[in-house]
């Protein structure tokens, strides 16, 4: 059997920028994505602090040390710069091999979105 578990999470992590005439996604800073064991292209699943939006995407690497998290194209009506959001990411993976399996859990310093 398999079963769907939480893989990575970047916990309260700030929005720095909502770009509209993107093509979607997110664009997140590229230490972030490594501290975090996300990869470009991978599906996320965001979660806005400030107003309880849910929103489905994929990961964008952004500049390397830039801090950055930006979410694009409509995904960008559902936040405001300055939010506070969680990004998640699951994994697909046989029943006994998750109860052994232990998910990246980042918590930057959601001020100035740095690495602890």
């Amino acid at each position: 059997m398999q079963i769907e578990v939480l893989k990575s999470k970047i916990h309260r992590v700030r929005v720095t920028e909502a770009d509209l005439n993107y093509i979607g996604s997110i664009t997140i800073d590229e230490d972030l994505m490594d501290a975090a064991n996300l990869i470009e292209g991978e599906k996320v699943q965001i979660v806005n602090i400030n107003n309880g939006e849910r929103i489905e995407t994929y990961v964008i690497k952004g500049v390397r040390g830039s801090k950055d998290v930006c979410l694009n194209g409509p995904a960008a009506r559902r936040v405001a710069v300055g939010d506070i959001i969680i990004i998640i990411s699951y994994a697909q993976m046989d029943f006994e091999d998750a109860k052994e399996f232990k998910p990246t859990v980042i918590f930057p310093n959601e001020e100035t979105n740095e690495l602890n």
